[in-house]
């Protein structure tokens, strides 16, 4: 690869990290291309590109991006997975395809300029998909608002039940 070659690369490089919430380091050692094909692909499904790059383009493209934290990880033959939406899905895939795969090695991670650790991007795996998390968060609302309601039309419901009852014991005395 010429000089002009590898500008290129860090600038194009540079341009997707920028924009990069969420980054993943992984070891692909042993794996052949068949592997990783379907690797790339499982991850196209969650708009997550999966890119070899050289150590030290990478280092030099991260520069000023949130992907510096990751600076002293860059080392032997990685493979990096990045994304600029949710970080769920593509961690779920990430750790399904490491468990069925024993070649494929994750290392550490970003997320939000943040340090993730190899435990963490597993827990970060475990949890549900932002529409299901969302979805609870709206049905603890609206049980909020019910509550409310039912508690404070519980006063007059009450107040209207004893007015009926003593208008029944006069009517019947």
């Amino acid at each position: 690869m010429n000089r002009r070659t590898k500008e290129q690369v860090v600038a194009e490089l540079h341009e997707i990290l920028k924009d990069t919430k969420w980054a993943v380091l992984t070891n692909y050692r042993g794996m052949n291309v068949e592997k990783i094909t379907a690797l790339r692909n499982a991850l196209r499904k969650s708009e997550t590109e999966l890119r070899v790059v050289k150590n030290t383009l990478l280092r030099i493209a991260s520069r000023g991006t949130a992907l510096s934290v990751l600076d002293d990880q860059f080392k032997g033959p990685l493979a990096i997975a990045l994304t600029p939406g949710d970080a769920v899905e593509p961690a779920k895939v990430l750790v399904e395809f490491a468990k069925k795969n024993a070649e494929l090695e994750i290392n550490c991670g970003m997320l939000d300029g943040k340090f993730l650790s190899k435990d963490q991007i597993s827990a970060l795996a475990d949890l549900p998909s932002r529409e299901v998390l969302l979805g609870q968060l709206l049905s603890v609302l609206v049980g909020a608002q019910t509550g409310l309601v039912t508690v404070l039309s519980g006063v007059p419901r009450s107040f209207v039940q004893v007015l009926n009852a003593y208008r029944e014991s006069k009517e019947s005395a």
